[in-house]
């Protein structure tokens, strides 16, 4: 187990948003759930304070911590995808229900989390040997929104858009 695990916080909606994430990848599960004890900033005594969960693997905690903050690009989340299917379901779920698109494979769920949804293909063709298709693929990166992989690989193999 790891000594550091990211803690995520809500306004109401930590189970919620711990019973989604881990419905999306492997090796993810509930923990622990804790209730509020008594009445407070971060609820009415019964209801939700913590969610401890795994998810693919990585330890978290969701915390209803009473009001709602921001969250901002300096932390995002990476899921490394082996292949287009896995990017295209798990871009598709994360944006369900009112989250957002942005470029490069970012973007921001219902609850605000930036994530990154990156296909493992991307450091080979941004780190590949060939410099001027690296040049290539960084360009085609900047120009999607959810990664493709099969136009990243045009791009550093030098080939024209189908």
């Amino acid at each position: 187990m790891s000594k550091i695990s990211p803690c995520l916080w809500f306004d109401g909606e930590a189970e919620e948003a711990a019973k989604f994430y881990v419905s999306l990848l492997p090796d993810s599960r509930i923990e622990k759930v804790q209730k509020n004890t008594v009445d407070g900033p971060a609820g009415k005594a019964g209801s939700v304070l913590v969610v401890e969960f795994t998810l693919a693997g990585q330890r978290f905690m969701a915390l209803n911590g009473g009001m709602r903050f921001e969250y901002t690009h300096a932390i995002s989340f990476n899921i490394d995808c082996a292949d287009q299917a896995e990017v295209d379901h798990l871009w598709d779920a994360l944006l369900a229900n009112g989250g957002q698109a942005e470029r490069c494979g970012w973007l921001r769920d219902r609850y605000g989390v930036s994530w990154q949804i990156v296909p493992t293909a991307l450091v080979q063709y941004l780190g590949g040997s060939d410099t001027a298709g690296a040049k290539r693929a960084m360009a085609a990166m900047l120009q999607m929104v959810k990664l493709d992989i099969s136009g990243l690989k045009r791009a550093y193999e030098g080939q024209s858009a189908a």
